[in-house]
């Protein structure tokens, strides 16, 4: 049996592009654009740096698991199509 999730995958897909895009506007680039350096490296330069790949590897772990979801079911509908047939 498989447990149902509270919130879809595809409203997940929503929050995740509108929180990038508030990421990418006013407020949160007027937080990080100071004159403060880093390990030599300004700080909306890190904010960038450290950003984009963290939404690229959300994103992936989004499509691996979207990708077992979609390989699951379809065993499932194999599986029981099995049964039917030799019922």
């Amino acid at each position: 049996m498989k447990s149902e999730r509270k919130l879809p995958l595809k409203d997940v897909w929503v929050i995740w592009f509108i929180l990038g895009v508030v990421m990418l506007n006013y407020p949160f680039m007027h937080i990080f654009n100071k004159n403060i350096l880093l390990f030599g490296i300004p700080l909306t330069i890190l904010y960038f740096f450290i950003g984009w790949p963290v939404s690229i590897f959300v994103i992936y772990l989004f499509s691996v698991y979207m990708g077992h979801d979609v390989f699951d079911e379809d065993n499932s509908h194999h599986g029981n199509n099995k049964h039917r047939d030799s019922s």
